[in-house]
């Protein structure tokens, strides 16, 4: 059964209270009768609606659960989605303020900007389609606030109706040609105070940053959504999260084509 817009409206005012003073973590699913991914993205779609009018505005999307090992821990076959509003990104190098988090977690990824929209068509995107959709791409950190959950607890329901736990994002500068970018092969490597923490390579996202966007574009638009020219999608971490401490610097770097950094007080 699917929950009713009050329902949603009042889950989703109440996430945003929790988020707002910091509250530890607890699941949103025993809210509602069937905790179904579909009511999951209603009362993310209130959500989404309460921000925007607070002023918020969609200017990018993140795709979650982008490892197999992830999708079967959530109980998943597929990734899930999230919205990324215009207040929650700043360019390299940004700071963040752990103080005003209850729990940040960074995320190392390939930001993909669309150079125009990947609405719904005769047949579903694929990773070829979006290449030619392609305007930029970029080395970025994802901020994550889980509010200490207990992982052990994780269920698809929460990491949906919560907006995939996005906090914002770091965007570093465009690569120059993304077109000459092995965008499966290349080394991603995360270092923290000059000291190298975690590896990967820039397919470790589903096999490549264009099948995130591939999966979202067709997911939105059955939802009659689609992602538009000038957003962009951030395709899954490619190297482990990342939880920081108070005075680390911190640098995503993909192969030599560019780099992002944060700092952290």
């Amino acid at each position: 059964m699917l929950v009713n817009e009050q329902e949603r409206i009042e889950i989703a005012a109440s996430f945003i209270e929790e988020l707002e003073t910091k509250a530890q973590h607890h699941t949103l699913a025993d809210r509602v009768d069937d905790p179904s991914l579909e009511n999951a993205y209603l009362v993310q779609e209130a959500f989404i609606d309460i921000m925007v009018g607070r002023g918020e505005q969609i200017i990018a999307w993140k795709v979650a659960l982008t490892s197999k090992a992830m999708q079967e821990f959530c109980g998943v076959d597929h990734p899930l989605s999230g919205a990324v509003f215009d207040s929650r990104v700043q360019p390299s190098p940004g700071h963040v303020v752990l103080g005003e988090h209850r729990h940040l977690g960074l995320e190392c990824e390939i930001a993909v900007q669309l150079g125009s929209d990947l609405g719904a068509g005769d047949t579903p995107h694929t990773r070829e389609s979006v290449g030619a959709a392609v305007d930029k791409c970029y080395p970025a950190f994802e901020l994550i606030e889980d509010r200490d959950a207990d992982y052990d607890q994780l269920n698809p329901f929460d990491s949906v109706s919560e907006n995939a736990w996005n906090a914002g994002v770091v965007l570093g500068s465009p690569f120059v040609t993304w077109q000459d970018l092995d965008l499966v092969n290349t080394p991603t490597v995360l270092e923290v105070n000059g000291e190298v923490l975690g590896s990967g390579q820039t397919g470790d996202a589903l096999g490549h940053p264009f099948e995130a966007v591939a999966w979202l574009a067709n997911h939105l638009n059955k939802r009659g959504q689609s992602i538009r020219a000038g957003e962009f999608v951030m395709t899954g971490s490619t190297v482990i999260t990342y939880f920081p401490q108070a005075d680390d610097q911190v640098k995503f770097s993909v192969g030599d084509y560019g780099s992002v950094e944060l700092a952290c007080s």
